[in-house]
Order: C-alpha cells, then sequence, then structure tokens
C-alpha cells in the first residue's frame, strides 16, 4: 500500500494579473516561509506543485559535494567510535603528533 501524502486546504487561489498567485498568510505561517523564499514548480498529472527549496550560496557549494559528504560521514563514523584525541593545549596535541612520528 502506498502511503499517501498529507493533504490539507487552505481555500482557493486566483490567478491575476502578470501570472501572480498569491498563498496567504495562513500558508506562510504553515510552512514557515519567509519573503524571498525560493520555489521549484513542477506540473504532474496536470497539478501544479510548488515546493520550497534553499539555495546553496556560492561560497559554500564546496560542502555538499559528494566528495566532500564523504569525508564528513567517515568523520562522524570516527567520532562516534571514540576515535578521537582531546587535547588541554596546542602543546599537548603538537607533543602527541611528534610522536605519532616516532611509531
Amino acid at each position: 500500500m502506498q502511503a499517501h501524502a498529507k493533504r490539507k486546504s487552505f481555500g482557493f487561489v486566483r490567478l491575476g494579473k502578470r501570472t501572480v498567485v498569491t498563498l496567504g498568510a495562513e500558508v506562510k505561517r504553515e510552512l514557515r516561509l519567509t519573503d524571498g523564499d525560493v520555489f521549484e514548480l513542477c506540473v504532474e498529472d496536470g497539478r501544479i506543485i510548488l515546493e520550497p527549496k534553499k539555495l546553496i550560496p556560492a561560497d559554500q557549494q564546496w560542502f555538499w559535494t559528494e566528495e566532500w559528504q564523504i569525508g564528513e560521514r567517515e568523520a562522524q563514523a570516527e567520532i562516534e567510535a571514540g576515535k578521537v584525541k582531546h587535547f588541554d593545549s596546542m602543546e599537548e596535541f603538537l607533543i602527541d603528533l611528534g610522536n605519532e612520528d616516532e611509531d
């Protein structure tokens, strides 16, 4: 059995001049939208679907590359497995780093 998405009606909207559709304050509150939010518009089986999207600033896109996300998942797994060290000072860190070179 296929799960159906939760559907909530907010009444009717009218297509205005310049092809403008107003969503209304209730929809804005329900979806926690803010002025200037971006939507993806799709047409599916004769229905219009507007899906809110968050755009990633150009200077932060590197973080969301697949390669970087693989590294993030690996790092998180090591943290969860307790494979981390904590240092109270930079001096302790450098001493430990020097000791690893001897191994």
